[in-house]
């Protein structure tokens, strides 16, 4: 595999992470080779431990990997260079962690302002965004409240704001309707699918058959590799 797609946004190649502890290496991935193309919409299935939320992580720039490539939009990343990861995190990513990773002493506003005010939009303007997203994700009535005051549903959708409130190039969701019922699954899905309309690519980890059934293509991970890539849905 080489990375030459004209329309490719994302290139892994032999892509692994291991962890060493007390003499004992811990193979969590063993050799990824991946590439998608600009504004698909990707679902990465496979059973805890497989190596889902690894692999979203070092696509986000969260994480280093142990070794490979991994290319940008044609450009070649330095994965353990955390500074240049940081900055490709900040300017072309929306992150949604399994574990929502909220600021407890800020509020609710303030959490989804957050990356607003790191890219210097004036406060009026973030204002205006702020309300739109939450007005969309049914969080209107919560501006004031604190992350400990709110549902694990609530704060599942505070954390997706967050992400999607800088129109990200490409947003990472590491099981993002795992905390949510039905009504706001479909909500948080219709979001992504409007998303994806308008070019923004999205990867997908879930359990949920029927997330999977809405993306373009579904990779199956077992034991770090990937085993299967599910057909194509135009």
């Amino acid at each position: 595999m080489n990375c030459s797609g004209n329309n490719e946004a994302i290139c892994l190649l032999d892509i692994k992470k291991y962890y060493k502890k007390n003499k004992i290496t811990t193979n969590v991935l063993k050799g990824i080779n991946l590439s998608i193309n600009q504004g698909e919409m990707i679902c990465i299935m496979g059973v805890s431990g497989s190596g889902k939320s690894t692999l979203l992580n070092i696509i986000a720039g969260l994480l280093p990997a142990t070794s490979g490539e991994y290319y940008y939009d044609h450009n070649k990343l330095n994965i353990n260079n955390y500074h240049m990861m940081e900055i490709f995190r900040h300017d072309k990513v929306g992150v949604i962690l399994q574990k929502f990773a909220l600021i407890e002493d800020l509020s609710v506003y303030e959490n989804i302002a957050l990356p607003l005010k790191y890219q210097k939009i004036p406060s009026k303007k973030i204002r205006q965004k702020v309300h739109s997203i939450m007005k969309e994700l049914d969080l209107d009535q919560k501006e004031d409240y604190y992350p400990d005051e709110l549902s694990g549903g609530q704060q599942q959708r505070v954390s997706i704001a967050r992400a999607l409130i800088k129109q990200p190039e490409l947003v990472i969701a590491d099981e993002p309707t795992g905390s949510l019922d039905e009504e706001n699954t479909q909500k948080i899905m219709a979001i992504f699918q409007k998303l994806n309309q308008q070019g923004i690519t999205i990867i997908i980890a879930t359990h949920d058959t029927n997330i999977a059934s809405l993306c373009h293509r579904t990779l199956f991970l077992k034991n770090g590799l990937i085993e299967e890539k599910g057909g194509y849905r135009s």
